[in-house]
């Protein structure tokens, strides 16, 4: 177990290592127990940060020509799907010097340019292959072996695991990445999903897409899909980090971003909240209330509006007093206005919100020139927003 702990917030919590060095350690260890027939109970491996990490093997085994042990995830306190899979490694010797890699069982294979390996390659990124080549020929060196190797890294499990990952999605089959940049995890998730929104960004950009699709999440997925009748294949998660993935795009060259998501999210947006994390930035109710002020609604109401629990009890409300469709065009005028200060001239950008108890409530200016792009050879009819 890895005794590395950051501060975050008022806790100290425990890094871990990623798939990335746990592939290297099992590399390392089959290698050593192919040449020189010794099964290590443990390796030490030098990270790209900096930090020597000792990993227990498990599973050795071996035969002619060929060795095999594996290494247990040990994520730390980050909360990662990964956490306590076996990773394995198979080292065969051949004829050809180097080394060379590959996935077995368990490991993705890439089938959408933009990612970090090529299409037809192994989901096993430049990192941990330099991790893993670098082990094994450390190995090699010891032994005095001038052979060639093959490595093989498999996850028994991540066929299963990776249909809890990102990878369906980019275009990742059949398992899991091996992935890590810096060989440690730092319990830190929300750089993680950070770096998704991105290479979802990256991967529908070397597809080809000049109108992104954006949502927050499930909710926002299910709206766009049935209700605006669009099509999902290459839109974009960004979860609470709008901001971030507004940025991006823009720093991508992408024509447009359309944003569809649910008005309890985006209502923060219009308050200038580009993080919506509840523990970032909430303001729904002010925001609400101070948008039904503006349209003219009387003191009850804007004390009830300020208590209400959700977004749709405050719909409710302003429904009954005659006054949703001004409040919602009020708070669509916001949107619009933070959203394009973010984006600058380069990007253009809409959004329509709605609510899954009352359906579509607004739209900024532009959102249907937008959904007239993203409509265009689909051939499926799908309700208009008028």
């Amino acid at each position: 177990m890895l005794e590395l702990y950051i501060p975050v917030g008022k806790k100290r919590l425990r890094c871990g290592y990623t798939t990335g060095t746990c592939a290297a350690a099992a590399a390392a260890g089959a290698a050593r127990l192919l040449l020189t027939g010794e099964r290590l109970p443990a390796v030490k491996v030098d990270t790209p940060a900096g930090i020597t990490v000792e990993a227990q093997l498990l599973d050795h085994a071996a035969g002619p020509d060929w060795a095999s042990c594996a290494v247990r995830k040990d994520g730390g306190d980050d909360p990662d799907v990964t956490d306590g899979t076996l990773i394995c490694a198979r080292v065969e010797k051949r004829c050809a010097p180097g080394v060379t890699i590959d996935g077995g069982t368990g490991v993705g294979r890439v089938t959408r340019p933009g990612l970090n390996q090529p299409v037809g390659q192994a989901a096993i990124n430049s990192t941990p292959r330099r991790m893993i080549a670098a082990q094994v020929e450390q190995a090699m060196a010891q032994a005095g072996y001038t052979g060639g190797l093959t490595v093989t890294i498999s996850v028994p499990e991540g066929e299963a695991l990776a249909g809890r990952t990102f990878n369906p999605r980019l275009g990742i089959v059949g398992g899991i990445s091996i992935l890590g940049t810096s060989g440690i995890v730092r319990p830190m998730s929300e750089a993680a999903l950070i770096d998704s929104l991105y290479l979802e960004q990256d991967v529908a950009k070397a597809a080809g897409v000049k109108d992104l699709l954006v949502t927050p999440g499930n909710y926002g997925d299910s709206f766009a899909a049935e209700t605006l009748g669009l099509d999902l294949t290459h839109r974009c998660t960004c979860s609470n980090y709008i901001g971030h993935a507004i940025d991006h795009a823009a720093g991508l060259g992408f024509s447009s971003l359309l944003l569809v998501g649910h008005l309890g999210k985006l209502i923060k947006v219009a308050a200038g909240c580009m993080n919506t994390h509840s523990k970032v930035a909430d303001g729904r109710r002010e925001t609400l209330t101070a948008h039904a002020a503006l349209a003219g609604g009387p003191p009850e109401l804007l004390r009830a509006l300020f208590d209400s629990p959700t977004t749709d009890a405050g719909v409710a409300l302003l429904q009954k007093a005659g006054l949703l469709e001004p409040v919602m065009a009020s708070i669509a005028r916001a949107l619009e206005e933070q959203l394009r200060r973010r984006a600058g001239p380069e990007l253009a950008i809409e959004a329509i919100f709605f609510s899954n108890q009352y359906g579509m409530l607004g739209k900024t200016s532009g959102a249907e020139g937008l959904l007239a792009r993203h409509r265009s050879g689909r051939m499926i009819s799908a309700p208009t927003m008028d």
